[in-house]
C-alpha cells in the first residue's frame, strides 16, 4: 500500500498521505544546526504537529506534481528542456540562439554534442 490516496467522490478531489514519521521540535539538531534552526524561523517555529503537518503538505504537492508531470509531457521532457538549457549555457549560448535552439530542438534528441553542431551551423 503506497503513503497517498487519491479520491474523486461526489466531484471533490481528495488527495491524503500517512508519513510513519515521528518530528520533535525542540532538542536534537533542531537547536544545533544553522539550516535547521533557520528553517525553523522561517516556519515560525512550529509545534510538533504543526510541522508534521508542513511535511505531509510538502510530501502531497510532491507526489501530485511527479503525478502531473507524468499525465502531461512526462518527467522526461521536463527534464530534457532542462539539460538544454544547461548545454546552452555551457556553450555561451546568446538569447537568440537559445530560443532558437529551444524551438530546433523541442521535437529532437537533446545532446551536447547535437546542441553544439546546431549553434555552430546558425551562427
Amino acid at each position: 500500500m503506497g503513503l497517498t490516496s487519491v479520491l474523486i467522490k461526489d466531484g471533490l478531489f481528495r488527495f491524503s498521505i500517512k508519513l510513519p514519521i515521528n518530528i520533535g521540535t525542540v532538542g536534537g539538531i533542531t537547536n544545533l544546526h544553522p539550516l535547521a534552526k533557520l528553517a525553523m524561523k522561517i516556519l515560525q517555529n512550529p509545534s510538533a504537529k504543526q510541522l508534521m503537518q508542513i511535511f505531509a503538505v510538502a510530501g502531497l504537492a510532491s507526489n501530485f506534481s511527479a503525478v502531473t508531470a507524468l499525465i502531461g509531457n512526462g518527467i522526461q521532457s521536463g527534464h530534457m528542456k532542462l539539460h538544454l538549457q544547461n548545454i546552452l549555457l555551457q556553450l555561451n549560448a546568446s538569447k537568440p540562439q537559445s530560443e532558437k535552439a529551444k524551438e530546433f530542438f523541442s521535437d529532437k534528441k537533446i545532446s551536447y554534442s547535437e546542441v553544439r553542431e546546431f549553434l555552430e551551423k546558425s551562427n
